[in-house]
């Protein structure tokens, strides 16, 4: 289980919120490289989905983030989605991606 920063652990922090708020799958948070950061949830509507992830990354974009420092996936699953790191590889090749559980507890 890696050791992450103070400000990854917000990160975390912020998607565990995400996720409670809403009583959803997931939870994500990102920090783009100004420093703001973004939360979001699973979207899940007859329309379309998003994951959490994929969520924060389309409020980063629309919000004129140019790149992505770091992300947080908070999910009852094990293993990140495909499209959720996708979502981030799009703009940042080699920003972390971290999965933790529910509690809190960094996976990967």
């Amino acid at each position: 289980m890696p050791e992450l920063d103070a400000e990854d652990q917000k990160l975390v922090t912020l998607a565990r919120s995400a996720r409670a708020r809403t009583q959803a799958a997931e939870g994500a948070a990102l920090r783009d490289t100004d420093g703001r950061t973004y939360a979001a949830s699973t979207v899940d509507q007859p329309s379309f989905k998003l994951t959490a992830l994929q969520a924060a990354v389309a409020a980063a974009v629309s919000s004129g983030a140019e790149g992505i420092e770091a992300a947080v996936v908070v999910s009852g699953d094990t293993v990140l989605n495909d499209a959720s790191l996708q979502a981030v590889r799009d703009i940042a090749e080699t920003a972390p991606v971290h999965l933790a559980d529910p509690s809190g507890k960094v996976l990967s």
